[in-house]
């Protein structure tokens, strides 16, 4: 079997479009949310959202690019490429048919779907673009990828709702580990702040219609009022510790340990037990051979619903049984919002960074913790913390439970 690493990432997203931003918000306890800007939300009944800000289209890109690319495959590339740049990865001198790609969405080029039945409604079908089904299928984030890159290798796309970057990176691992390939780019990409994407999580009830900012994303608190939407793309670099070490890579961090299953239980709600995303827990730190003591922090699904953070809390009390008042758990959601399939992608970054730089990112917003909650979080302000292992999970609807568990990198 082989060790796999980190060798590299690339984040777009409401609180940074580059590493030194992203990590500088992070320990800050930057809010990313903001009215909504993209189009006239206010038929919704939403207000805000975590929009991409200052997003640099240029850096690899022409405009023309969005003619034929939705932005959720935009957003993808252009983490992917930042990802490569920050692992010094030259494909011409790695096997490229041992180098794939497993990049997730959740729902895919929704905006473009919104504009081409308009379209057709209001001109007839004989007017829309030839550029609809390529730009809309969810695929064309992975596909778009290994095409800008030259990746040869396994190349799909995860589509599990919420959980679909996290199990992008539990695949993508898993291949590396048993020595299908030697390289992947994995993670997620999400562009769905549209009118049809809020309206449809608002008719769910599933958004809050909170309007201020500071009180939109509220992870475990007791005034919690539903998710806010937000948009990006995570990515990493993953290759196994031998290919890593050969072409004299900066290893970042270790991916040990990935759990996956099913609630089997609702369409959209966790179950209450915990026991789906607890068993997911276990079921990773079982591949990574530790003790649930060894789990120093959790960066938590944590959306900002009332169903949600209840039922995740009891899951990481099932999961860690006696040891989960000490592991240190947040919800960078808070910063974020909620990225639907990139939000695995982002998350696993953030998991990254804080075991890179010994640091524990804050759930913001939090003006009163609900007493119902029993997990130790942290709430507004980062803090130091000695972190061997970290744990990021991912709960998507339809009952999708992925887990990935990370090690600090010491050489």
């Amino acid at each position: 079997m082989n060790r796999v690493v980190v060798t590299g990432y690339g984040v777009v997203s409401p609180i940074g479009n580059t590493p030194e931003e992203f990590l500088s918000s992070l320990k800050n306890g930057k809010n990313g949310i903001g009215p909504i800007t993209k189009f006239d939300a206010s038929n919704t009944g939403i207000s805000v959202a975590g929009e991409v800000k200052e997003f640099p289209l240029e850096k690899y890109f022409k405009k023309k690019d969005t003619k034929r690319m939705d932005m959720f495959s935009i957003f993808g590339i252009h983490a992917a490429l930042d990802a490569m740049e920050m692992a010094q990865l030259d494909v011409e001198k790695i096997d490229a048919d041992r180098f794939g790609v497993m990049v997730g969405s959740g729902i895919g080029g929704l905006p473009t779907i919104q504009d081409q039945v308009t379209r057709m409604n209001e001109k007839g079908p004989q007017r829309v673009s030839p550029m609809f089904v390529p730009m809309s299928i969810v695929n064309m984030v992975a596909g778009n990828i290994a095409l800008r890159v030259g990746a040869k290798g396994i190349c799909t796309t995860t589509v599990t709702a919420c959980a679909s970057g996290t199990h992008s990176i539990g695949e993508a691992f898993r291949n590396i580990k048993h020595g299908y390939t030697d390289v992947m780019i994995a993670g997620g990409s999400e562009a769905t702040i549209c009118e049809i994407g809020i309206a449809g999580f608002a008719a769910l009830t599933a958004l809050t219609t909170e309007t201020d900012p500071n009180k939109a994303s509220t992870p475990f608190d007791k005034n919690r009022s539903g998710f806010v939407m937000g948009e990006g793309a995570g990515v990493f670099i993953l290759e196994s510790l031998e290919h890593a070490q050969a072409r004299g890579a900066n290893i970042l961090g270790e991916v040990v340990g990935y759990g996956a299953n099913c609630d089997a239980y609702h369409m959209t709600a966790p179950n209450p037990d915990g026991s789906g995303a607890g068993k997911a827990m276990k079921l990773a730190m079982n591949e990574a051979g530790i003790e649930p003591s060894q789990v120093g922090y959790i960066n938590a699904h944590g959306t900002s619903t009332p169903a949600n953070d209840s039922a995740e809390a009891t899951s990481i009390q099932y999961g860690l049984g006696d040891s989960y008042k000490d592991a240190y758990v947040s919800s960078t959601k808070s910063m974020t919002g909620h990225l639907l399939g990139a939000a695995g992608g982002v998350e696993a970054i953030a998991t990254l960074l804080a075991l890179e730089h010994q640091f524990v990112p804050p759930t913001i917003n939090v003006t009163e913790k609900d007493p119902a909650i029993d997990i130790n979080v942290v709430v507004n302000d980062s803090v130091e913390a000695n972190l061997t292992y970290a744990m990021s999970n991912s709960l998507g609807f339809g009952g999708h439970n992925a887990v990935i568990l990370m090690k600090r990198w010491e050489a």
